[in-house]
């Protein structure tokens, strides 16, 4: 796996005993500190190293293996699985793996999923949205055009904006896809945000070109619209990852 430019994204903390725990490991399988295969270490001695109680612990060890990061076996213990087995599609999953820190084959996955997706979802909205989608939309669009491109308010914005084009295409699955938006949105914020006004007017464009597209009925408008602003961010994200290279 390529691991160059990797960066980690720090995540909103946990709020449980249990939740820490799994997510304390889920990083560590993520990171690849835990490999495919590994047997966890007993009870006691993961209960002595996170200071909880075996009801606690095994709580956590439920949450990875629905998760489908653990398995648990009969004369063999808890065995960490392969990528292959994850859910991929999981909000924590996904959350564990920017504070893992991400790579170019991350980012390069999120954005693939997001073009067989978003810019269907788009051409959906076209052909079914309402006026209070449209008005999300531009409320949301409203606020970027507000807000400095650095600023959390405007990844905020550019997220919500991307929620409400999923929620017009009328469509619960695409709906679904809101946990693997909001990881590729923020990592795109981290990594290169567009900080320079021809980058900013650019993205500010596009997105109003998705929202003008819906909001006409044009389904091959906004599907297009879609697919300029992720391909948009992936050349951001070369671009940044160009600099880095050079320094």
């Amino acid at each position: 796996m390529t691991t160059s430019h990797i960066v980690s994204i720090p995540t909103r903390r946990a709020h449980s005993n249990h939740a820490e725990v799994a997510r304390s490991i889920g990083i560590d399988i993520i990171s690849g500190r835990l490999a495919e295969g590994a047997r966890l270490p007993g009870d006691a001695e993961l209960t002595a190293t996170f200071g909880v109680s075996r009801p606690v612990l095994r709580e956590s060890v439920k949450t990875l293996v629905a998760k489908g990061l653990l398995s648990t076996k009969a004369r063999v213990g808890t065995v960490v699985r392969g990528r292959s087995d994850w859910n991929m599609f999981d909000p924590d999953v996904l959350a564990w793996h920017l504070d893992a820190g991400i790579d170019k084959r991350f980012l390069a996955d999120l954005a693939e999923i997001r073009l067989a997706i978003e810019p269907r979802a788009a051409a959906l909205a076209a052909e079914r949205r309402s006026d209070g989608d449209v008005a999300a939309m531009r409320m949301a669009m409203a606020q970027m055009e507000r807000e400095p491109s650095t600023s959390v308010a405007f990844a905020d914005a550019d997220l919500a904006l991307h929620i409400a084009v999923a929620n017009a295409s009328g469509n619960p699955f695409m709906r679904s896809i809101g946990a693997v938006i909001e990881a590729a949105l923020r990592a795109s914020f981290v990594l290169s945000a567009p900080v320079e006004t021809a980058d900013r007017d650019t993205v500010l464009v596009w997105h109003q070109r998705i929202i003008d597209a819906i909001a006409d009925g044009n389904p091959e408008a906004a599907s297009e619209a879609m697919i300029e602003v992720i391909y948009n961010g992936r050349r951001r994200h070369a671009q940044s990852a160009a600099r880095t290279d050079q320094q």
